[in-house]
Formats: structure tokens, sequence, C-alpha cells
């Protein structure tokens, strides 16, 4: 899988809405460190770390990743943006200004979120480096170690990231991420032939010299 490739991921998340001078404040926490996300083949988490260096300087908030239309954004993620990102200890953290006064869409896309009906944070990215797990068990772990870019968060109405249901959006993704499965189980494969056949010649000439 090509490691540029933008990934969506889901989370039930804790979204915080508060108003202020008829602007609606919206927080929450699209990217969460160490928690394991069964994708039906294998199981993923995003490491601590991961977001050192992960380029922020421009990301949208949207509904379901439409982004036909752009809730928020936070432009080199200063103290000015609408939207501040911000990486801590536990994962990533947003919080959004809502112009719930003067636009209906901002208005519905907050009432939503305190009315509870979306309750879920989901982000795209790319991923710049990844570790497998048990490639040799049935059900492997990806470890996503380094995260290149957040594009866009959004709030989503999809199922959860943490079961196995898995929004048709996200479909090709994970197939790809499927496929690099499958890489890296060959890939492991062949270095156990690799190293198998190295000690093969090591013990040959082991016993040649000792006259074995």
């Amino acid at each position: 899988m090509n490691k540029k490739e933008l990934e969506t991921r889901f989370y039930i998340a804790d979204l915080e809405t508060r108003e202020e001078n008829g602007v609606g404040i919206v927080e929450g926490r699209p990217i969460v460190f160490d928690s394991i996300a069964d994708l039906g083949a294998f199981s993923e988490m995003i490491s601590r770390g991961a977001l050192d260096n992960t380029d922020l300087r421009d990301v949208r908030l949207c509904l379901n990743h439409d982004t036909s239309y752009v809730y928020a954004r936070s432009r080199n993620n200063n103290v000015n943006s609408i939207m501040r990102i911000m990486p801590d200890e536990l994962g990533l953290r947003f919080v959004a200004q809502l112009d719930i006064k003067n636009s209906h869409k901002a208005q519905d896309y907050y009432s939503a979120i305190v009315r509870k009906d979306i309750d879920k944070m989901s982000f795209m990215f790319t991923v710049e480096a990844d570790e497998w797990e048990g490639l040799e068990s049935e059900h492997p772990i990806r470890r996503i170690t380094k995260i290149g870019k957040v594009v866009e968060v959004s709030a989503v109405t999809f199922p959860a990231y943490d079961s196995t249901e898995i929004s048709a959006r996200s479909k090709e993704t994970l197939d790809s991420a499927r496929l690099e499965l499958e890489r890296a189980r060959e890939q492991r494969a062949k270095s156990v032939d690799t190293d198998s056949i190295e000690l093969a010649k090591a013990k040959y000439n082991y016993l040649f010299k000792n006259g074995g």
C-alpha cells in the first residue's frame, strides 16, 4: 500500500459543546493513542509519538467527510484560527468555533452534536510508517507509528470504528490495508526462508571445516 494514500478511521468520541456570544464551541478527540480497533482481518492502533512532526498546517472540520462544506478550518494552527488542533499525551484534540448565529448549517451541525445524534469522530490522514505484530497469527496487529499529515476531521453518523463494522466510504482503504497485510506476511516468509538458507550454509561450512 502506498504510504501516502489517504485513510479514514472512526472512533466513539466525547464531543463537548458550549455557547459563547452566539458562537457554538465544539471540542473533540478524533485520534486516540493505543486504542485497539478491530478491522476484521487484523487489529490496528496508533502508537504514542505517531503525531510527532505530523503536518497539521491545514485541517478542515466537516460532516461525514463531505468536503463540499467546511464548518471550521485550522490554518497554520495559530491562535487566530477558528479551529485549534492540539496533539497531547492522549492523542489529538480539537476546539472549533461554529458560526451558529449566521449559518443554518452550522446551527444544525451544532444542534445534532448537542442532542448526541452525532457522537462519533473520524479523521483523514496519511501513514508514513507502520509495524506489524503477529503476522504468523490469524489476527495480527498493525501499529501506525508515524502519521504524515492530517487533512480533515469529521463528526460522523457512520458505525463506530471500535467494532468490525466499517463504513462503505473507507472500504477501499481497508482493502488496501489488507493487501499490505498480505505483503507483510509474504516479506516475512521470504525473510524466514533466507534465514534458513543462511543457517544451512553456515552449518555446512562449519561441518566442512571441522571434518564433520
